[in-house]
């Protein structure tokens, strides 16, 4: 169960009824692909689990949209698989991570959704110069559009090959072939994952739950807050923190004609991040809403300790909570300390870290990403910004 507790007053249906039909529209034409990935087809991917047990090792080689969203999963649900994440063109990330591994024993994810991302491709090709692999077969596994450049060399490669649904984009990719295939390698239910994010649509579009509306307009119609803050408590939570980052940005900084728009994404983990960002939150300029994330405390994990030292007797009042039940609080705490400073809060509480509350997590994201988007009256799913520093790097690689 994942509970999102609203901090400030909602308003009437009436006028969020117009964005709640539009969401639903866009929903039902089928145009946008990653609102009914839930429903995925799992069959294509029995063949993965006998397949990648021959392989100790796995590396993610992806840009963006292609990489985090499973980078995510991985720090949330982290197991004892050994996994690498090559998603910069960093010689030096390069060479660290493929020094260290047994080629022969692991299986490379090449995920681009273009089929031609040029970082993506120029590590591909590292890879294949660095182990100078002739038979590309056994190694990889390619994920991308259908009839992708990428998908036609697989195809007379012999390369194991996925698709992306076309309508679905990059960074809500995740729920696609682009998470599930490496997922199912790295031993996670996928299908509990699905389950998890069809729970959160079925809410939202069946049972009507409003928050995600309400949450949405309150945060894109106020009046001084254009920055959102997600405050998650956990060290866990730092790999999906940067894919919240990159759906919200990407999503919703857009022009409009001549106008500019846009909520920027920040990102904190608790409690370490309350010795320093929430100084800026709590007494510099309130141009932030804040959410808090957190999982619920286990009450059957071993208390911190109930020692007690000479000079030290002022720590001693946690003395019987669990570091659990101790991050909880001092998320509780945080939040009501900037409640009470006027900044506009909502809460999301997991039940646990398990692949279905992980799906619904994800889900809500995009959801709420959607949502935030129709009412800025912007498109959500393109990146015309990113598009432009792409074609200027073609034109200097070319004159250079």
């Amino acid at each position: 169960m994942v509970t999102n507790k609203l901090k400030f007053n909602k308003v009437n249906l009436n006028l969020i009824d117009e964005y709640s039909k539009r969401i639903n529209s866009e929903f039902k034409d089928g145009k946008i692909g990653y609102f009914h990935l839930p429903k995925s087809d799992l069959s294509n991917l029995n063949e993965l689990s006998e397949f990648s047990k021959k392989f100790s090792e796995f590396v993610v080689v992806g840009m963006g949209g292609s990489s985090l969203g499973i980078k995510a999963v991985f720090g949330l649900l982290e197991n004892d698989k050994k996994v690498h994440f090559l998603d910069n063109l960093d010689i030096c990330l390069c060479e660290k991570v493929l020094n260290s591994i047994n080629f022969k024993k692991t299986l490379f994810f090449i995920i681009s959704k273009s089929g031609t991302t040029i970082e993506t491709i120029t590590i591909f090709k590292f890879i294949i110069d660095k182990f100078s692999v002739k038979d590309f077969s056994k190694n990889f596994i390619f994920i991308t559009d259908g009839d992708s450049n990428l998908e036609k060399f697989g195809l007379e490669h012999g390369i194991k090959t996925f698709n992306i649904p076309k309508n679905v984009g990059g960074r809500f990719s995740v729920l696609s072939a682009a998470g599930l295939v490496p997922f199912t390698c790295f031993g996670f239910d996928v299908k509990e994952i699905l389950d998890g994010a069809n729970a959160c649509a079925r809410e939202f579009f069946i049972e009507k739950n409003d928050n995600i509306l309400q949450k949405a307009y309150h945060y894109t119609t106020h009046k001084s807050a254009k920055i959102n803050v997600i405050f998650s408590y956990g060290s866990k939570f730092e790999y999906f923190n940067e894919w919240y980052i990159q759906l919200w940005a990407e999503s919703l900084g857009k022009k409009r004609e001549y106008k500019r728009l846009g909520l920027t994404p920040v990102a904190l983990i608790g409690s370490k991040d309350q010795h320093s960002f929430l100084q800026l939150i709590m007494d510099g300029v309130k141009d932030k809403t804040v959410t808090f994330i957190k999982v619920k405390a286990d009450t059957k994990e071993k208390s911190a300790s109930n020692l007690s030292f000479k000079y030290l007797e002022s720590c001693d009042f946690v003395n019987g909570f669990n570091m659990s039940e101790i991050l909880n609080l001092q998320c509780d705490a945080t939040m009501q300390a900037i409640i009470n400073e006027g900044i506009s809060v909502d809460s999301l509480e997991l039940e646990c870290l398990d692949e279905w509350h992980i799906g619904y997590l994800l889900y809500y994201y995009m959801l709420l990403t959607s949502v935030t988007g129709i009412m800025l009256n912007i498109n959500t799913y393109n990146q015309p910004g990113v598009e432009i520093g792409k074609r200027l790097l073609k034109t200097l690689l070319i004159r250079g």
